[in-house]
């Protein structure tokens, strides 16, 4: 059976499942009718079992990805009017609540990266495994591909990207070989273009690392969507529609997103009192405490039973201040 025939709950295994329902819990359990956002819906499995163990709970789902918005649409149709699909990016959270109605979040839950689905339909171009066309678009909708910026990036730019986003060595070296190769064709697959960086990358470190093509993929991923552009707006714009006691959960999958995550969470769980102040003044005070030290990860039976797991890293805070007070 292809994955596309898969039933939705077999193509997707939730991350960290147990860990995010009991880190959102107390700030859901008491409350005659909780909010929670699910910032990445994906196929829905973390928003099933949320809907699952709060009863009382209304979730919107926010996605950029239509087919993920209706394949979680089909999944989550038992549970009604409690779930709230919305069709945009997750930087614009407080927009979303608003269009369902609701002026605050008691949880927010972030699973960051690329989902199961998008990696397994391979014509969307995600996964350097198989050719497919160059597309890497989480929303299909949006003008920017893979195929464009390989076309058209210069060499600096694309050099830049490797190197930022992908965090990739040897990122000047695939720039100029990308750059050479499309002076006599275009690349238009992913076939084509793990061909190209194999001949960048040298042998010797091709068979320590793994896939040469790993981080050069992430980077292309991440420009196409603007994925830590919008991050960087989201955590601030999350953290401010938590209610006093409401929490955020956030999942990331490489250094850039964790870095981001945890600058913000940093930010706000530390006194802003100017150093020598003799009193502490209450609007000084942090507004969100840390619940997890350093970040969790996933047991060793975990990411067996779902590979993609293994680097998933969980950080976590909770409202303890309104900002008003």
């Amino acid at each position: 059976m292809s994955d596309a025939a898969r039933p939705t709950s077999e193509r997707h295994v939730p991350v960290l499942l147990d860990q995010c329902l009991d880190l959102l819990a107390p700030g859901l359990e008491g409350r005659s009718e909780p909010v929670v956002v699910d910032a990445t819906l994906g196929m829905g499995g973390h928003s099933q079992a949320i809907l699952e163990r709060f009863p009382a709970a209304q979730l919107v789902g926010v996605d950029r990805d239509p087919m993920a918005l209706a394949l979680a649409g089909e999944r989550l149709a038992p549970y009604g009017s409690r779930f709230h699909p919305v069709h945009t990016t997750y930087d614009e959270i407080p927009e979303a609540l608003e269009r369902c109605g609701f002026t605050r979040a008691d949880g927010i839950l972030f699973d960051l990266g690329v989902s199961s689905m998008q990696l397994d339909e391979r014509e969307r171009g995600f996964a350097y495994s198989y050719d497919a066309p160059l597309d890497m678009r989480m929303d299909a909708t949006a003008s920017l591909t893979a195929r464009e910026i390989l076309a058209t990036y210069s060499e600096a730019d694309l050099r830049r990207i490797l190197r930022d986003w992908g965090e990739e060595r040897f990122a000047g070296r695939i720039a100029r070989a990308i750059v050479q190769a499309r002076q006599s064709e275009e690349l238009t697959t992913t076939g084509g273009l793990v061909e190209v960086i194999r001949t960048a990358v040298p042998v010797a470190v091709q068979r320590k690392k793994g896939h040469p093509a790993k981080q050069t993929f992430q980077a292309l991923r991440i420009e196409v969507n603007q994925e830590l552009e919008v991050l960087t707006r989201a955590i601030p714009r999350a953290l401010d529609v938590l209610s006093l006691g409401g929490r955020v959960v956030a999942m990331s999958y490489h250094s850039l997103e964790d870095r981001i995550v945890k600058r913000e969470l940093a930010a706000r769980s530390v006194s802003t009192a100017p150093k020598g102040l003799p009193v502490e003044l209450e609007e000084h005070k942090p507004t969100f405490k840390i619940l997890t030290r350093g970040t969790h990860t996933p047991t060793p039976e975990e990411i067996e039973a779902n590979p993609r797991a293994a680097s998933a890293r969980l950080r976590a805070a909770e409202r303890i201040r309104s900002r008003n007070t």
